[in-house]
């Protein structure tokens, strides 16, 4: 039996991914550049502890708002 907590961890897992495909795609770096960026911005932290229900709006659309909230993080990437 696949339990409602073991779900929302790879629900999480999976948008996490997304999302940080979506940075390296849209900012043409590297995965482990948006990587890095993604597990440094505030939106990681959200999404982890399920604050304010972020964790299920689409993807791309919380790509776009860390490049545009969080731009102090893409200073210095190529």
């Amino acid at each position: 039996m696949v339990l409602e907590h073991d779900l929302d961890v790879v629900y999480k897992q999976i948008l996490e991914t997304s999302i940080i495909e979506q940075l390296a795609k849209t900012k043409n770096i590297t995965s482990r550049q948006a990587m890095d960026i993604y597990y440094k911005s505030r939106l990681s932290e959200q999404i982890q502890s399920g604050q304010y229900g972020i964790e299920n709006l689409d993807y791309k659309y919380l790509a776009d708002d860390l490049i545009e909230n969080e731009s102090e993080l893409f200073a210095g990437v190529k």
